[in-house]
């Protein structure tokens, strides 16, 4: 058979197989992130049936994935509302990052995998799945809640830590010296600086530049701009999924509803891409001898995320029901995670176990943080009666 009809019949099946995955995933009500892991597992290095002849487009694919993920991400907030949510939960920004990101980089330095290593693995178990998260708050009907902007502001807050972290990763990764990585931050912070004064006082023609009242023309415009600056992003050493993230915050109104509205469907697309890829990566050969540090990190993680979310309902004066939904909705990773642990692995950098410990990792707790947030109520719930009952029986 010619190169090019393998390579499309390899496509047409990765791509339906991933819509079995996600029509499962809808059905059994968890997000589809660990079931394509796990289909880009079956089909990898080491996988039942490894694919070849997509290698190239696969990649370009996954890495279009991140910068609409990113881009989409950032068009849900403007500037105003992410200073605005910056001023409101930094304290509690503050203690997910130290309670989050500890337990990573203890493993990793554990697994002797080096500074660069735990500073990896802080990110993996750090960061928390807006993708997951906001989808499952709809689920459930809880966008409304008094402790939903908590959860939010706690969500802008990491965003925004990405921002600078991730700079400061890639240029560790890149084996950058110490003054080119203090480069590498002061140019993504100027980046951020710029890009909130201009979103502030000139979003409008921000805005304006990408519009258009042609759908067509639209979409290539702001698709376009989105690569553009994550090129431009990634060349200066920044990374290209900060780029695209500043991108979208500094389109606002009508135009970043707009715009998440037609690039919805092209992000689900190529960031199940990105996923599989990741998994077509890793032999799954490499998971067994990481599963027993992968369950550690899930519980303790957990644990520390639904503190942290208590943390800070409590502060705003959340009762404890909803200091409860607060911190179990905060438990899923998912996709940034696996963006922090595809860079590290593409480097060479760091050892290539990571990959398999933080697929693990993500594939425990893409499901967990969901089922964590559907029945952390009726738990709370039967906890509180049982507390009651056993008050009145004294």
């Amino acid at each position: 058979m010619h190169t090019t009809a393998i390579a499309l019949v390899q496509l047409g099946a990765v791509f339906f197989g991933l819509g079995l995955l996600g029509k499962l995933a809808w059905r059994i009500g968890v997000s589809p992130i660990p079931l394509y892991l796990i289909g880009g597992l079956a089909f990898g290095h080491g996988g039942l049936i490894p694919l070849a002849g997509i290698e190239e487009f696969a990649h370009l694919a996954s890495e279009i994935g991140v910068i609409l993920l990113l881009l989409l991400l950032g068009l849900e907030y403007s500037a105003a509302e992410l200073m605005t949510g910056l001023k409101r939960s930094w304290t509690a920004g503050l203690v997910d990052i130290v309670l989050n990101a500890t337990p990573g980089a203890v493993v990793a330095l554990m697994l002797g995998w080096g500074p660069v290593g735990a500073l990896a693995m802080a990110g993996v178990t750090y960061i928390s799945s807006s993708g997951i998260i906001a989808k499952v708050l709809g689920d459930l009907g809880r966008l409304g809640n008094r402790e939903t902007p908590v959860v939010l502001s706690v969500l802008v807050f990491e965003d925004l830590a990405m921002a600078v972290y991730l700079p400061i990763l890639t240029a560790l990764l890149a084996g950058v010296s110490f003054l080119g990585g203090l480069s590498a931050v002061g140019i993504s912070l100027a980046a951020i600086t710029v890009v909130l004064v201009v979103a502030l006082r000139f979003g409008r023609y921000v805005s304006a530049v990408v519009d258009s009242p042609d759908p067509e023309v639209f979409l290539l415009k702001v698709l376009g701009s989105a690569l553009l600056v994550a090129g431009v992003a990634s060349q200066l050493q920044v990374s290209a999924a900060v780029g695209a993230f500043l991108l979208g915050i500094a389109i606002s109104g009508s135009t970043a509803e707009n715009a998440t509205r037609m690039l919805e469907p092209l992000r689900d697309l190529f960031a199940a891409m990105f996923f599989v890829v990741f998994g077509l990566n890793t032999d799954p050969a490499s998971i067994p001898p990481v599963l027993v540090p992968a369950v550690a990190l899930a519980v303790v993680t957990t644990a520390t995320k639904v503190a942290t979310g208590w943390w800070a309902a409590r502060r705003q004066g959340v009762g404890r029901m909803g200091r409860a939904r607060a911190g179990a909705a905060l438990v899923a990773r998912g996709e940034f995670s696996i963006v922090i642990a595809s860079l590290t692995v593409a480097s060479g950098a760091v050892d290539g176990r990571l990959a398999a410990l933080a697929t693990a990792y993500v594939l425990l707790m893409a499901v967990l943080g969901p089922v964590a947030a559907r029945v952390v109520e009726p738990l709370a719930t039967m906890f509180t009666r049982k507390r009651g009952s056993e008050v009145a029986a004294v």
